[in-house]
């Protein structure tokens, strides 16, 4: 299991009540397990970090990025905060969030693909 600072746990909590438009959408999509029978958390913490989803089972993050992760700051916390979930083992997967709201489909098959590049089961390599 990941540590995580506990200071972190009630802004957690009130982000998960207050998801954006982009994140609603796509947790619609990932939550019960329906994609690949892999479970998804939202706005979880990690070490110093609340990440958007992460999937324990195939070591996932993923974050719903604005506008604002393009500004040169924005860059730079997102770099290290990418830095330090892959020293825990995790790949980071960002997508736009009007892609989200635009291409769903095409988020959650990338989302998919990441998933059965990770996980090396048979049972996700070839789902029923």
């Amino acid at each position: 299991m990941l540590e995580y600072n506990q200071k972190l746990k009630e802004p957690s909590q009130k982000l998960r009540k207050n998801m954006t438009d982009s994140e609603q959408l796509l947790w619609s999509r990932l939550r019960r397990k329906q994609l690949l029978d892999i479970q998804f958390y939202r706005q979880k913490p990690i070490g110093n970090y609340i990440v958007d989803f992460y999937a324990p089972a195939a070591q996932l993050v993923i974050e719903v990025d604005g506008c604002q992760h393009h500004e040169p700051e924005q860059q730079r916390k997102d770099f290290l905060r990418d830095r330090y979930l892959a020293g825990e083992g995790l790949e980071v997967l960002r997508v736009d969030n009007f892609q989200v709201l635009r291409e769903t489909d095409a988020v959650v098959e990338l989302i998919m693909q990441r998933i059965q590049e990770r996980v090396k089961s048979p049972l996700y390599l070839n789902p029923p």
